[in-house]
């Protein structure tokens, strides 16, 4: 009976601690007007990535490479997004081209200061240049940022280049390829047009010379201008003939050293028909030398190393007689469209060297119709896209498909063949035709089964 007693108070105190928690049941409804508490708070880093990437995304900027733009810069958490939106719109009032400008910010995010940005507002306008670039306002605003420079130091440059003689185009160019000109002092400018009017270059060609290459701002004169003319004269050019090319072609004088005789060696050793080795000399030895460094720089810039670059012109002399514009064009076309990797021109250097509509891309849509529709038995590369003749290639790829021809160009049917013989003559040489006897069937007979 004692246990009874206690036991059922501890069920009643059970009941009552159950019937405590359990809260009664609610509406969808009501559910749903109950408030989610969150961890973020309004200043948290994750709501002010949020709030970062929409602003940048709003500019046009692409939303594939933000996430790690603003992974990298974590500066732009300490902004404030008001004057982070107002310094945007002062940067892109420059009309600076924006593939320029999210290069310019991920190189250098304090760019985007808005105190910064709001004192080179108002000093563009003051520089006294006419005509000024977006992009030479983009590695100015860069310069001067990272060695904080003010307007004032930009302005009082512009007067200095304007009073040696420099026209606005020239002084645009200048701090456009050149912005460590504003550091410069005025002797060493007046030190190097000295130079050039020392060598026999007119007064009146300065200007364009500056304007041909504004790095010769940035090049000692003991140290690499005059070891440069030297080699020149080693190598058997004359003062005349030197100081001629540089007037018609500037950017020689930013030739590294050894990099001319490199040069003209290669030319020297070229194996190829005599026609194209004309035409590689055909404005003298020097002028040969300087065509193949502008096209081994052209090779370097889409990856090659200069080893390969030069590999690739002694085996395809051509590509020294091509415009730059056209060997780009070629090489956009074999990275971009036929997806292959620009290491493959050592191998088929021909590319390079074929014309580009007819044997290049007519060939290639050719492959690819028959790739898209089941039609290649194997594989075919850069070298069985090139190599065969247009006959072989025609015979190969484009005769067993009628569809294929028009957008070869029809190997033969597009050209107008003349007839060597008048019309109907065949039939005036057309052999007498005999009637068979009796005796001419016996003896073939006769002639077949004793064979």
């Amino acid at each position: 009976m004692a246990i009874r007693v206690l036991a059922r108070p501890a069920v009643h105190n059970l009941k009552s601690i159950v019937a405590f928690q359990t809260p009664k049941p609610q509406s969808l409804s009501t559910v749903n007007q109950i408030p989610v508490s969150r961890n973020i708070s309004p200043q948290s880093p994750f709501r002010k990535q949020i709030s970062l990437f929409n602003l940048f995304q709003r500019h046009g900027f692409p939303p594939s490479q933000l996430h790690g733009f603003l992974k990298k810069n974590q500066i732009f958490q300490n902004y404030n997004l008001l004057e982070l939106e107002k310094s945007l719109g002062i940067l892109f009032s420059f009309q600076i081209p924006q593939k320029f400008i999210l290069s310019l910010i991920s190189d250098c995010p304090r760019l985007l200061e808005f105190e910064f940005l709001k004192k080179w507002e108002m000093g563009i306008a003051k520089l006294g240049v006419s005509g000024v670039s977006p992009l030479m306002i983009r590695n100015v605003l860069e310069f001067s940022r990272r060695f904080e420079l003010d307007p004032d130091d930009v302005s009082r440059c512009v007067k200095v280049l304007k009073g040696l003689g420099f026209s606005d185009g020239t002084v645009d160019r200048i701090l456009e390829e050149f912005p460590r000109v504003i550091m410069s002092n005025e002797s060493e400018i007046q030190r190097k047009i000295q130079f050039l009017l020392g060598i026999g270059i007119p007064e009146s060609g300065i200007d364009g010379i500056f304007h041909s290459l504004p790095g010769i701002l940035g090049l000692g004169i003991e140290d690499r201008l005059e070891p440069l003319l030297d080699e020149f004269g080693k190598l058997g050019f004359s003062e005349d003939v030197v100081r001629r090319e540089i007037s018609r072609e500037p950017r020689m004088l930013g030739m590294e050293l050894g990099e001319m005789s490199r040069c003209l060696e290669l030319v020297g050793t070229l194996k190829c028909r005599v026609p194209i080795k004309e035409k590689i000399f055909r404005e003298g030895a020097l002028r040969a030398g300087f065509e193949v460094k502008l096209r081994v720089d052209c090779l370097c810039r889409y990856g090659l190393i200069r080893r390969e670059a030069f590999e690739v012109l002694w085996k395809e002399p051509r590509v020294i007689i091509y415009e730059i514009e056209d060997i780009e064009e070629k090489i956009e076309f074999l990275v971009h469209r036929m997806r292959y990797n620009v290491g493959c021109l050592i191998e088929v250097p021909e590319y390079l060297g074929v014309n580009f509509d007819k044997q290049i891309v007519s060939r290639w849509n050719v492959i690819e119709y028959l790739r898209s529709k089941g039609g290649l038995g194997c594989k075919v590369g850069l070298k069985g896209l090139i190599k065969p003749s247009r006959l072989r290639f025609y015979n190969l790829y484009v005769k067993p498909y009628p569809e294929c021809e028009k957008m070869f160009g029809r190997f033969s049917r597009d050209v107008e063949v003349r007839n060597r013989h008048p019309v109907g003559l065949w039939k005036l040489m057309k052999p007498q035709k005999h009637p068979e006897s009796k005796d001419d069937v016996k003896n073939m007979k006769c002639f077949v089964e004793s064979l």
